[in-house]
């Protein structure tokens, strides 16, 4: 009940009683909004996870598909004939055919370009008589390419009555081709052995392969008896004793200085002591 000066008019609010307070000191308001900034904490941290989760499962699946791009270019290149060989290029040959080349090469058709053995058709070409050096590359996408340099005759010896002909011989002192017919504009070797494992052939060779190729054009014959006694005979039946095959410079213009001497022994062996008999 209400005293006489204190009733309620029509519309009036009852006045709410005093509540309880909480154990932890909040009111109900405030409590309220406690579990409202507690359950929206909650929802952001779940909703933010969701990208992440999204973020990693986008990078596995990149992750994978690169590892399948990878295996499956790696099995495209070395076991599908895709960018297998092609064509075969012979660089390089002259007397040698460039079919020879190939044949004896044996490049696989279609084979992998990256499971061609260069190495190996490398040293088989290599064993040729005729060539001297071979490079093998690959380009790409279906191309081998053989680079050759062959042997340069410098000089030749004959295999005498009964024999199989005209020998070759490089600078190297590699006997490497036989011929029917005697070759013009080359010196003869007068050896008693010509074998790129003799060290006199090796050293008359390489005398003939440095001097300068107005002298060569006039050697005849190249003979010795050691590594350093090396002798021509010029087309005018002169001889010249050159010795070893250092100081080529200073002997070849010791010898054109000479030349214009009469004599039968033209001796640059020694050019600082020259000597014409």
């Amino acid at each position: 009940m209400t005293t006489t000066g204190q009733r309620r008019r029509p519309g009036d609010r009852p006045v709410p009683r005093d509540r309880p307070a909480r154990s932890d000191g909040l009111s109900a308001l405030e409590a309220s909004r406690a579990r409202r900034g507690r359950r929206t904490e909650t929802e952001r941290k779940q909703t933010g996870k969701r990208p992440e989760r999204r973020k990693e499962l986008r990078r596995r699946w990149v992750a994978l598909l690169c590892v399948l791009t990878v295996v499956g270019g790696v099995y495209v290149l070395y076991f599908t004939s895709t960018l297998g060989v092609h064509t075969v290029d012979v660089v390089g040959a002259k007397n040698v055919t460039a079919d020879q080349i190939r044949a004896v090469a044996g490049v696989p058709a279609q084979e992998p370009m990256l499971r061609v053995d260069t190495d190996q058709i490398r040293d088989r070409v290599a064993a040729m008589p005729g060539i001297a050096t071979v490079d093998v590359s690959r380009s790409l996408p279906s191309t081998v390419q053989i680079s050759v340099t062959e042997r340069i005759a410098i000089a030749f010896f004959d295999s005498g009555p009964g024999g199989d002909g005209y020998h070759l011989v490089d600078g190297g002192g590699v006997v490497f081709k036989t011929i029917k017919d005697k070759p013009s504009g080359l010196p003869e070797l007068k050896l008693p052995k010509v074998s790129v494992d003799d060290p006199v052939t090796r050293a008359v060779t390489a005398v003939l392969g440095i001097v300068p190729p107005q002298l060569l054009k006039q050697v005849t014959t190249a003979t010795a008896k050691t590594p350093g006694s090396v002798e021509f005979t010029l087309t005018n039946g002169k001889t010249v004793r050159w010795g070893n095959a250092e100081q080529t410079d200073r002997k070849a213009k010791v010898l054109a200085a000479l030349l214009t001497q009469d004599g039968k022994v033209y001796d640059v062996s020694a050019p600082e002591l020259p000597t014409i008999s």
